[in-house]
């Protein structure tokens, strides 16, 4: 007799990015789809790295993190925020940013509690309130400009609203939240027990000259928040899962509870030497401007397509507009493109809980010159769909 296993979760199929890069391997495709570099990060991390794994660092880190990349991260945050984190208290190394959002969620979410989340979203944040029992509660954002009316957001809070889950900037949009939207979503939750997961895992990658508003140096939101970041994403290093999560001593105290039961550590010589790396500002100072020249190349060789840009001010993703090509349902849309045209990109469609149409794909561009032209060259040539 076969067993019968009831699923936890609403949605168990395989996920988009491992369909849109199997079709992208199949057709020899050009792969803006998945959200990785096809580039190699700093030669000076990768020596680091060596260095500390010939040093023998090759035993369990403590259960938060190495003292000294906690220290190092603290210092970063000093000098980026102007706010002072305790490393021993406040801070805590993570498998990746998405292990971080996960112990979040689970530390601080109970059963029936609501969480309110703004789609569309990273992909991992409702199926990990529902595996906690928790109850997600979508507000929509629309096309074209894609921006949270607070108001509205407002009133979707009730006597069981227990989180709010904001990312900044945006994946897959490419939006930002300015100081006045935080400053609004502070008011909207200031006399409740609600707290805030902010996913920040683009805070370096913030164009035209803004800066990035976080919840880590907001007079109220850093007193109720935890905000997740990814190595991964800042040094092009995102198979070696490395990120940290910073938050009160209070709020951090149960992440911790749950992040020392999930994985406890994390791998020791690599943490070590991003304590050396991360004495650098410049290594992600410099950050801003190498992304941007990438979205402005991008975008230049786009103009003459059929496609429209609609504004990333950061991210490494730029969404596009397809409803000037092609009537079809954006899944079935980006399948064609990469069937037909040898370009994968992802469907806005499946970062939405209701699968809203907008007509609109997402396109990474964390990678070389050569790979974006060539990209271009192929998109310029889509009329009709």
């Amino acid at each position: 007799m076969a067993i019968t296993i009831e699923s936890k979760f609403s949605n168990s199929n395989v996920t988009i990015f491992t369909r849109m890069s199997s079709l992208a391997r199949k057709y020899n495709a050009v792969n803006l789809g998945q959200g990785f570099p096809n580039f190699d990060c700093d030669a000076a991390l990768r020596e680091l790295v060596s260095k500390h794994l010939n040093d023998e660092k090759n035993q369990y880190a403590p259960m938060a993190g190495v003292l000294n990349l906690r220290e190092a991260i603290a210092h970063k945050i000093e000098k980026v925020y102007n706010e002072s984190y305790n490393p021993e208290t406040e801070i805590t190394i993570t498998a990746g940013a998405t292990q971080a959002l996960y112990c979040a969620i689970t530390a601080l979410v109970r059963e029936g509690d609501e969480v309110i989340m703004i789609d569309p979203c990273y992909d991992s944040y409702k199926p990990t309130v529902e595996l906690n029992k928790g109850v997600p509660v979508v507000y929509e954002l629309k096309a074209p400009d894609f921006r949270v009316d607070w108001d509205a957001l407002a009133e979707l809070i009730t006597p069981k609203t227990r989180m709010v889950i904001i990312n900044n900037p945006h994946n897959p949009l490419g939006v930002t939240l300015d100081k006045n939207e935080l400053d609004r979503l502070a008011e909207i939750i200031r006399d409740t027990n609600i707290v805030v997961l902010s996913d920040e895992v683009y805070e370096h990658l913030v164009y035209d000259n803004k800066n990035h508003n976080s919840v880590l140096n907001h007079p109220e939101l850093k007193n109720r928040s935890l905000a997740c970041y990814s190595f991964g994403k800042t040094f092009h290093i995102t198979g070696w899962k490395l990120g940290y999560c910073v938050g009160p001593e209070p709020l951090m105290n149960e992440f911790r509870n749950v992040h020392q039961w999930n994985v406890f550590s994390v791998n020791s010589f690599c943490q070590y030497a991003l304590a050396e790396y991360l004495q650098d500002p410049e290594h992600y100072g410099a950050l801003p401007a190498f992304y941007q020249k990438k979205r402005d190349v991008f975008q230049a060789e786009m103009q003459s397509s059929r496609f429209k840009a609609l504004n990333s001010e950061g991210s490494y993703f730029q969404i596009y507009d397809y409803s000037a090509i092609s009537d079809l349902p954006d899944i079935e849309f980006a399948e064609k493109l990469v069937e037909d045209y040898g370009v994968a990109g992802i469907p806005i469609s499946v970062f939405y809980s209701s699968k809203r149409q907008d007509k609109c794909i997402r396109f990474c561009f964390a990678k070389t010159e050569d790979k974006l032209l060539e990209a271009a060259s192929l998109l310029k040539a889509v009329q009709s769909i």
